[in-house]
Order: C-alpha cells, then sequence, then structure tokens
C-alpha cells in the first residue's frame, strides 16, 4: 500500500479519435502500475466531476457557457486542437475534479498524484494545445476558496511553456535581470540557456521548457527557464534545481502543484530535448526531494507525453510514482 493517494478514473479517456496526444495512456498506466505492484487497487480514489462553479473559478461564463452546450466557433475549436464533443467536456471536467480532489489529498498525506490532469494550455476564455480547461488552477482556486490554502506554486516540467498557467496567475508583475543558472556538467561555465524572473501574487509560477517550441507567444511565468533543443540530463537537472532554489527564496507556498510532463524525453514526438529515462526520473526526484525537505505538500498532475512508443510515456509517469515511493520509504 502506498503512503499517498492517485486519483484515477477510466473515464478520463478523452475521445479524441487518432489523434497525437495517447488518450489511452491513462488506462495503460492504470493497468501497468497493478501488474508490477507498485500499485494496489486500495491505492485509487475515483474523482467526480468538477462543479461548474469550480471551473467559473478561472474560466469566463461565456467560455463555460460555450463549453456546456456546444457552441464554441471554428475557430475556437481549431485553436483548442481536440476535436469538441459533449463526452470530451465531460472528461475535462472529471479532470478537474481528480485535480481538486489530489490537492485534497495532498494537504492530508502531503503528497497525492492525479494520473491525469496538467492541462496548462488552456486559458480563462480559450482552450488551446489540447487543452479544454485548466485543472490544475481550479484545483487551486478551489483550495483558496475554501481556506485550505493561501499560496500555491506551479512547478511545470512539461517540454512545453505553461501559456494558461502563466496567464491566469500572471498577478502584479515587475521586471528583473535574468537570474544565473550554474551547470554541474559544464564545470561551473552557465549551461546555453536563460532564466527569467517576475514577481507573482498569490501564486508563483515556475516553467522549465524548451525555448523553440510551442507556444510562439509565452506569457512571462515568475520564473520562466527557455532551454535551448538538444539539452540533456545533467544540463536541465542544474537550471531545474536552480530554478526551484530561487523560487522558494522568493515565496513560500502552502501547496505545490508539479506539473510532470512525460515529453522532455528524447524520443519525444512533439519535444526537441534529450532526456533519457532515467534522467526524467532524476528530475522528479529532485522535485519530491526540494518539497519534502521543506515539507510543502505537493500535488502532482501528468500533462503531456507523445513518446514514438507509448510505452515510454507510460513508463515515465510510472516512474513519477516510484521516485515518489521510494523518498518516502526512505
Amino acid at each position: 500500500m502506498l503512503p499517498f493517494k492517485l486519483v484515477y478514473s477510466p473515464d478520463y479517456y478523452l475521445p479524441i479519435g487518432q489523434h497525437v496526444f495517447p488518450a489511452e495512456k491513462y488506462r495503460r498506466i492504470h493497468r501497468r502500475l497493478l501488474e508490477t505492484g507498485i500499485a494496489e487497487e486500495s491505492d485509487f480514489l475515483r474523482p467526480r466531476p468538477a462543479l461548474d462553479q469550480d471551473v467559473l473559478l478561472v474560466h469566463k461564463p461565456d467560455y463555460v457557457q460555450k463549453l456546456k452546450t456546444g457552441t464554441l466557433s471554428a475557430r475556437e475549436e481549431l485553436e483548442m486542437e481536440v476535436p469538441y464533443s459533449p463526452e470530451l467536456v465531460q472528461a475535462f471536467w472529471l479532470a478537474a475534479g481528480g485535480s481538486i480532489l489530489a490537492a485534497e489529498h495532498a494537504l492530508r498525506d502531503r503528497i497525492a498524484f492525479n494520473i491525469g490532469g496538467g492541462f496548462h494550455h488552456a486559458f480563462p476564455d480559450h482552450g488551446e494545445g489540447f487543452c479544454m480547461i485548466h485543472d490544475v488552477a481550479v484545483a487551486i482556486r478551489r483550495m483558496q476558496r475554501d481556506n485550505k490554502i493561501r499560496t500555491a506554486m506551479t512547478v511545470d516540467c512539461d517540454v512545453h511553456q505553461g501559456n494558461g498557467t502563466a496567464a491566469i496567475f500572471a498577478g502584479t508583475r515587475t521586471s528583473s535581470e535574468p537570474l544565473p543558472s550554474v551547470s554541474a556538467s559544464t564545470l561551473g561555465r552557465p549551461a546555453p540557456g536563460k532564466m527569467r524572473g517576475a514577481h507573482a501574487g498569490d501564486v508563483f509560477t515556475i516553467s522549465l521548457h524548451q525555448h523553440n517550441n510551442y507556444p510562439a507567444w509565452k506569457p512571462p511565468s515568475s520564473i520562466d527557464v527557455d532551454l535551448p533543443d538538444g539539452i540533456g540530463d545533467d544540463d536541465y537537472l542544474a537550471w531545474l534545481d536552480n530554478a526551484l532554489s530561487s523560487g522558494l527564496r522568493q515565496f513560500e507556498p502552502d501547496l505545490i502543484c508539479y506539473i510532470a510532463g512525460a515529453d522532455p524525453y528524447r524520443e519525444d514526438q512533439l519535444g526537441g530535448l534529450e532526456l533519457t529515462l532515467e534522467g526524467l526520473k532524476r528530475r522528479d526526484e529532485l522535485v519530491f526531494r526540494v518539497a519534502r525537505a521543506r515539507d510543502i505538500p505537493m500535488m502532482v498532475t501528468y500533462a503531456g507525453g507523445y513518446a514514438r512508443d507509448v510505452e515510454d510515456t507510460v513508463t515515465i509517469h510510472c516512474n513519477t510514482i516510484v521516485a515518489a515511493k521510494e523518498l518516502c520509504a526512505a
């Protein structure tokens, strides 16, 4: 039995037909966790869909109404990059409910997973990049509304910048100088790349992503780490360590929401970084260690992953749970 809960539903499956997003990955992750003994059935919780009032904590009423009534324009559906259906709306509302449930259990158990979610390209008034609504933002605002947390931090390690997250939590910003980062693998010389900083309000947003990748326009996060093409394990981990250290010097979150994208993987179809399976697990271990050292609860969502072999994506996502399990046992 795991010392934390995994939120999952077979209805997380996204009804989007043939698509680069592997809609079946959630079911495969669930099956792999059980077959390998990483988890047992008692470790899983079934979510309920988010309430419309929860979704409206983040998203504009007109947009929510369009989603609920199937009245998106052709352009709005094209921008979302997944085919609209009422069943898809239900799946996204369920994912948001899963992130709310995971956040609640993270506050109780110090860590919890939503085996789904991480839809970080959704904006208050429209969807983008396979994302209809922003489940992580909904969970944060729900926790704040219920006075369970005051502040939160998002740590986004998807290969694509969390543009929706940055826009939703923009707050009041001031310009700042680029932050230095030192890579252990280059013997003290800065790794190629750039870290940009800005001050935020009650939610501090960190995004570590490939610069030359989607989205073309990247609204400023509290900290953006713009990585060059082809960066590998050691340089990536050095940048991540620096971003976490910098963020936690500036901000004290009551909850960390870790968006653990699988797409920095070297075999990903929509990414251009060179992380290995082992490097991605080390990434997860680093984030968990940092949160544990400061006793900050952490809620994990999965976001993207488009490996040529879907089983690699499943392995990466399962390894995130293994990393948390091993740290709890240490």
